[in-house]
């Protein structure tokens, strides 16, 4: 490429920031007590200017570990050409999951996979604003031949070829615009998991959840996973306040052994709830399937730490699963996670995507509504994960409004956060966190 048209990429950084949401057991469940919602918050630069943003969720200790990996991939990101990049992203995508170093640490899982994910998130966010678009616009306004170019196919070619996702592609690129409008008119469903933490107080719970459903946001999704009878009392307070006809989520965190999540589910039936999520190893399809294939009316969902396509693949395809819970942070990107998205399309399994930690709810808004636009085109069973914590530190956080997602407007991913954040909250050497070690100010 002639040097003069070239865009280097020159900078990237990566900051440890932590929220102290353990202190009110916000986020808290079966398997987590006392998280600390915090992001590996990733900014890259071009020598002509352009920037990106991205981030990895993780609840605490070990975001540093988060940062380090990014930093690992400075050789793979820093001098890479952006305008290349614009013509063949997948190339980049490629060189950062496939480093011959690098991916021994997986290969394709673990903290390297989700650092791959959130360098390359933040070049789709450089994209996006170079564009003047938010990122779902960017991949709506694509051809057919230009998005499916975009995907990963390696390892799942078995399960979905190029072929079959062009097809799919092109038979709802007729029909794109209509589906643009009316997420524009319209957002996408939302449900809400911010009553639901394991920590709260029946108190606590009942007033959230009304609250909730004065908002809009009738369908809720709680903890469970902890004592039996807690979970049946709360269940029951929950269905007294939302009602028959809207749907109660449960979310065990993986805690059950295969048996003993079939006899405590059993327990909760009586509630209806839509899904149980996580009942058990997110790692074992054959105790999901065996979990499915036992209870009577309840769909089984899981995914947010479904570590790569491959894993997704077999879910779907053995039937273990009837929601995908992808999670914008835990797969290699937005070009990993539309591989996904076209897997379950073709299998037919609705994707409600998880959402319940910092950034995540700004990432899954665009990753619901590129589906619904391309993929499925589908969204009356579908819903996004909303809990309203932290998004007063985002510059163009995500919008809920009676009970729906509005389609993001300003350029990018969503995922910017503001200045200010960034340095209070940095660890452990921000002015949040100096107070709260004993380093006061």
């Amino acid at each position: 490429m002639d040097k003069a048209l070239s865009n280097k990429i020159i900078d990237l950084t990566t900051r440890d920031i932590r929220f102290p949401t353990s202190a009110r057991r916000d986020g808290s469940d079966a398997a987590n007590a006392d998280p600390d919602y915090s992001a590996a918050y990733i900014t890259i630069t071009t020598e002509k200017g352009d920037r990106g943003c991205g981030l990895i969720f993780t609840i605490g200790r070990g975001n540093n570990l988060c940062c380090q990996a990014v930093e690992n991939m400075r050789h793979l990101v820093l001098g890479s050409d952006f305008e290349a990049i614009k013509t063949d992203i997948s190339a980049f995508y490629d060189r950062l999951r496939s480093d011959s170093q690098l991916r021994w640490l997986g290969p394709e899982k673990g903290i390297i996979h989700m650092a791959v994910g959130g360098s390359v998130n933040a070049v789709w966010d450089m994209w996006a604003r170079a564009e003047g678009k938010p990122v779902w616009r960017l991949l709506a306004d694509m051809s057919a031949e230009e998005f499916v170019g975009c995907m990963d196919f390696r390892y799942v070619s078995d399960a979905i070829t190029r072929d079959e996702a062009l097809e799919i592609v092109e038979r709802n690129t007729a029909t794109r615009t209509e589906r643009i409008a009316r997420l524009e008119r319209g957002g996408y469903p939302a449900y809400t998991t911010s009553p639901g933490w394991l920590g709260y107080s029946d108190a606590k719970l009942r007033r959230l959840c009304a609250d909730a459903v004065a908002r809009g946001l009738r369908h809720i999704k709680i903890k469970v996973g902890g004592d039996l009878r807690d979970d049946v009392r709360r269940c029951r307070i929950v269905r007294e306040i939302i009602g028959a006809d809207s749907r109660l989520m449960i979310d065990a965190n993986q805690v059950w052994e295969v048996g003993e999540a079939v006899a405590w589910l059993r327990e909760l039936e009586p509630f209806s709830p839509w899904f149980i999520e996580e009942p058990t190893s997110p790692d074992d399809v054959l105790g999901h399937r065996e979990i499915r294939n036992s209870i009577n009316g309840m769909k089984v969902a899981t995914g947010e730490h479904c570590q790569n396509r491959i894993l997704f693949k077999q879910f779907i395809t053995s039937q273990a699963v009837d929601i995908v819970q992808l999670d914008a942070c835990r797969l290699a990107g937005l070009n990993e996670i539309l591989t996904v998205y076209m897997i379950a399309a073709k299998y037919g399994k609705l994707v409600c995507p998880h959402a319940g930690g910092v950034g995540l709810c700004e990432y899954a808004q665009h990753l619901s509504m590129i589906d619904y636009v391309r993929i499925s085109a589908e969204i009356d069973e579908r819903m996004i994960e909303y809990v309203d914590h932290l998004h007063e530190h985002f510059v163009d956080p995500c919008r809920v409004r009676e009970g729906a997602y509005l389609a993001p407007e300003a350029p990018g991913f969503s995922v910017e956060m503001f200045a200010s954040t960034l340095e209070r909250y940095r660890y452990p050497d921000g002015a949040e966190w100096r107070s709260r070690l004993g380093g006061g100010d």
